[in-house]
């Protein structure tokens, strides 16, 4: 018998595991989601929530074998397509991601990257 039965064993212990596993698995999953928009592990954290929130909650186990069954086709379908669909998804994935860093920066620090490199274009070029 592990740490973990031994705490499931009284009623206290179930609610506060239940308690504890919710209020980590959801802070896991809203800090992913955050960071979705951002390059980085965004997906990867939201999966990691769920995975601990899949410990304790049937519903969050039930939504993560949804996602990965969905992660997995979509993996399947893109590997059956030839090169060009490939390189066509790569790119407006990358230029999503670079329209949002932009974005977020400009927004939040108010550093336009744009403005930037077309007067450092100007300089170098004069």
């Amino acid at each position: 018998m592990g740490w973990v039965d031994s705490v499931r064993s009284t009623r206290t212990g179930r609610l506060t595991l239940r308690i504890v596993v919710g209020v980590l698995g959801t802070a896991l999953v809203v800090t992913g989601l955050v960071l979705v928009p951002l390059p980085g592990p965004g997906w990867l954290i939201v999966f990691a929530g769920l995975a601990v929130l899949a410990t304790e909650f049937e519903w969050a186990h039930r939504l993560l074998q949804f996602a990965k069954r969905t992660v997995s086709a979509w993996t399947d379908w893109l590997m059956r397509q030839n090169w060009l669909v490939r390189v066509l998804v790569a790119a407006v994935t990358l230029a999503f991601a670079a329209v949002l860093v932009w974005l977020m920066l400009k927004l939040s620090l108010g550093v336009d990257l744009l403005s930037m490199a077309q007067m450092f274009l100007t300089k170098a070029l004069a």
